[in-house]
């Protein structure tokens, strides 16, 4: 009963209105980016051969693809209800309808060529978000409620469990990870660090033929076998043991610093982007992010001497 309480203490502690309002933000504008970068690209898929489309997530059930101009269309809706997702403008219907259309245009655009596991975080994220009170503050909605000042809002459970929800989702997915590694051909084998060598040749010869530009790491980190045993050890514990520093909010924090600076080290070996972690946003829900608002607003006061 005690770890029961204690869990539950922790899943729906306090946090003010400001924290979501910024995550929502942040989010959002993260997936206008993303999107609106993409437009042509997403309209060139939607021409594709049709032999060619087979589909995952909600667009799983379909046999054939839509019409290429029905798929632009929910395009641009996405793009519209991201807009209004950012600004929290009429939240209760704009959030659930922009989390279910990002996750619509990320599923069919997957359905035309390899699936790209790191937008599930972000549909998640946006989904939660979404259907969940974060447009109480910093939003039209709270604005228009309160017919003058739009600052924070007051401080509830209802504001703390999405968070701890969305960092839930995050850890899972490491946690799936470190599975799949241990579950796959080479088990625990895989801390030997002969695996991340051999990817580490794989991308470098592939792009060396292909005409693409090999990381800067990549030749001197292969070889050091050392030094990628001792890497693969450690991803592979930060991986699994992922779920577990949910119990501790400093031990979450220096987790997603982990987590983040891992990402970095990929991008440097193997020039992989994981976009939505090296950006950050990704494991924002970890910390206290509305004192970005009031760091903003002292910079911007701040008297000039």
């Amino acid at each position: 009963m005690r770890l029961l309480r204690i869990l539950a203490n922790g899943w729906f502690a306090p946090a003010p209105a400001a924290r979501p309002a910024v995550l929502r933000v942040l989010v959002g504008t993260y997936s206008l980016v993303y999107l609106w970068r993409r437009r042509g690209m997403l309209r060139a898929v939607f021409r594709t051969d049709p032999a060619l489309f087979q589909p995952v997530g909600v667009a799983r059930p379909l046999r054939r693809p839509i019409p290429a101009r029905v798929a632009r269309a929910l395009v641009g809706a996405t793009l519209v209800a991201n807009v209004a997702f950012i600004l929290g403008w009429r939240h209760r219907f704009t959030g659930p309808s922009f989390g279910g259309l990002l996750l619509w245009t990320l599923s069919y655009r997957n359905s035309w060529s390899m699936i790209y596991h790191s937008d599930n975080i972000l549909v998640v994220h946006a989904l939660v978000l979404g259907t969940t009170p974060s447009a109480d503050a910093y939003s039209l909605d709270a604005l228009a409620r309160r017919g003058a000042a739009n600052g924070p809002a007051a401080t509830s459970w209802q504001y703390g469990w999405p968070i701890r929800l969305m960092n839930a989702v995050t850890v899972s997915t490491y946690f799936v990870a470190a599975v799949a590694k241990l579950r796959g051909p080479m088990g625990r084998h895989w801390m030997s660090g002969e695996a991340l060598r051999r990817q580490i040749a794989v991308d470098g010869l592939r792009k060396d033929f292909l005409g693409g530009q090999s990381a800067p790491l990549a030749v001197p980190l292969y070889r050091r076998p050392g030094l990628l045993r001792l890497l693969a050890m450690g991803s592979l514990a930060m991986e699994a043991l992922a779920p577990a520093v949910l119990l501790d909010r400093r031990v979450a924090r220096a987790w997603a610093l982990n987590a983040y600076l891992m990402h970095v080290g990929i991008y440097l070996v193997m020039r992989i982007s994981f976009r939505y972690q090296l950006s950050g946003v990704a494991f924002a829900p970890f910390f206290p992010v509305e004192r970005l608002v009031d760091l903003v607003g002292s910079v911007m006061v701040r008297p000039r001497r």
